[in-house]
């Protein structure tokens, strides 16, 4: 069979959101994607269904695969006919090893193209507040491998000429040889007064920067671990003037999000803006009902019914699923009232162009009863496609407002128990820093994990969304740290900034 592409693709040096729109591209189309320790593994998540991913990750002694098998690797995959995305980080061409996998490929006949990739090199110190460049400080910088072993002999590095002649340099892979990149350059002539940053884990939310002189820094920065970029030169100072990521309202802080997969990406992203690590335990996952006669059913008689109420994003999207399944379209909504719990579950109801007649003020079942009083619904008929289990408020009082009121399951809610060891490990060692419930259920499924031990609860931040969650933490006998007053994760987000704020 033919061979079809390899690209050579930059992942960027950390930050997901700095991959390229064409390398985005590639990997989308990428029968297989081979990526490196340094990927952010987020970017598999473009990956079209049924990719083959392989991790080919080198860390100080223990590499999955040498060059030479990961060469072959390429060769051979693209050979069977795939398109191959080569996930390497930072830029492929920068002290990448994309020019000898590039040579391989031209070895075989294999057509190639190099993505470039935003390098370490500029990103990592712009994020630590440092320009590369700046024409008070400097006209020159070099890039530079920071991983020679002193301990092989003689060197490849032309060390007189960087200490005396070029600025600024930026340092690869050094952590580890820090002090002897220091000895050097100061064997050299650079002064020992020379201002120097060691930046770890760049562009993420667990970058640390540590900031000293060539005199002081071997102490100050023992500690650090690869992988870090290292900056020598007099632009270093700006640092304490533009520092800007490390800044952000929730730099650094471990938010664990109890909300289910599907509905948690915007959240996610919402935290992850201002400089938190998001990790997810989603205490309930949403899946179709056991049965779906009674939705079917209602389906198939839509005409009959004057209101349809929705009081979630999952509502809709597996009754229009549903829809579909009847071999039926939005057309057949024609003359239904729609109600939507709150904005977010309304953009589900206006993304499929179909308008919403009502939305409470406050989204919360009691809400939509307050709504209803005032669209005269006595002798209606409603439809209601819902969570298989969920409060009876809301069907209850709109019979009491004289309603016909049919409830169906739309979906229900499972828990799924992957990752809770994973979360009581991080808990018991204080790697987590707020807990998030955006519903009753969430509460209710997360506390069995931890109903044994809820001291490893106690020094954590609990942030609910609205009153009623919070009520449902407080049963279980936790304390609200933080309460949304509005049911929105941008409002939610809003109140984690302000707490952390008055810190």
């Amino acid at each position: 069979m033919k061979s079809k592409k390899v690209y050579l693709i930059g992942a960027g040096p950390g930050d997901p959101g700095l991959l390229t729109l064409k390398g985005k591209r590639c990997i989308e189309e990428a029968d297989v994607i081979i990526y490196d320790h340094l990927v952010n593994k987020k970017l598999l998540e473009f990956a079209k269904d049924g990719a083959e991913i392989i991790y080919v990750g080198k860390v100080a002694g223990k590499h999955t695969k040498s060059q030479e098998e990961i060469n072959l690797l390429l060769v051979t995959k693209a050979k069977e006919g795939k398109i191959v995305a080569r996930l390497k980080g930072g830029d492929p061409f920068i002290f990448g090893r994309g020019g000898e996998e590039a040579l391989e490929l031209v070895s075989h006949k294999i057509p190639f193209e190099v993505i470039p990739g935003i390098t370490a090199a500029t990103s990592v110190p712009a994020y630590a507040g440092i320009p590369l460049t700046h024409r008070d400080f400097n006209s020159s910088i070099a890039l530079i491998t920071g991983h020679e072993d002193p301990s092989e002999g003689g060197s490849k590095i032309e060390w007189k000429g960087l200490s005396t002649c070029i600025e600024n340099l930026i340092f690869f892979m050094g952590a580890k040889n820090l002090t002897n990149i220091v000895k050097k350059l100061i064997e050299n002539g650079r002064k020992p007064d020379t201002p120097i940053a060691v930046i770890r884990w760049g562009t993420t939310p667990l970058q640390e920067t540590i900031i000293g002189r060539l005199n002081d820094i071997t102490e100050k920065a023992k500690n650090v671990k690869p992988p870090a970029i290292i900056v020598v030169g007099g632009v270093v100072a700006l640092r304490e003037k533009l520092n800007w990521f490390e800044k952000k309202p929730l730099f650094g802080k471990r938010i664990l999000i109890t909300r289910p997969k599907g509905q948690a990406k915007s959240f996610v992203e919402l935290l992850e803006n201002e400089g938190a690590i998001t990790i997810q335990m989603p205490t309930i996952e949403t899946v179709p009902p056991d049965s779906w006669d009674a939705l079917d059913n209602a389906i198939n008689r839509l005409d009959t019914y004057q209101w349809l109420i929705f009081t979630s994003a999952n509502g809709v999207r597996f009754f229009i699923e549903r829809l579909k399944a009847n071999k039926k379209d939005i057309r057949e909504l024609k003359g239904i009232k729609i109600c939507a719990i709150g904005p977010k579950t309304a953009a589900s109801v206006k993304a499929l162009g179909i308008r919403v007649d009502a939305m409470p003020e406050k989204y919360i079942a009691e809400g939509v009863i307050e709504e209803m009083k005032k669209h005269g619904i006595e002798g209606k008929k409603i439809l209601l496609p819902r969570a298989s289990v969920a409060r009876d408020i809301l069907p209850l009082e709109l019979k009491k407002m004289g309603a016909e009121i049919y409830v169906v399951d739309a979906y229900k809610t499972v828990k799924p128990v992957e990752k809770a060891n994973e979360i009581k490990n991080m808990l018991k060692n204080g790697e987590i820093d707020v807990i998030t419930f955006t519903s009753s259920s969430t509460v209710k499924n997360f506390m069995p994990y931890f109903e044994e031990d809820k001291k490893m609860l106690d020094n954590v931040t609990i942030a609910s969304i609205g009153p009623i969650t919070a009520k449902t933490v407080e049963e279980f006998g936790l304390k609200n740290n933080i309460v949304s007053d509005k049911h929105t994760i941008e409002r939610f987000t809003g109140k984690i900034i302000e707490y952390f704020g008055r810190e």
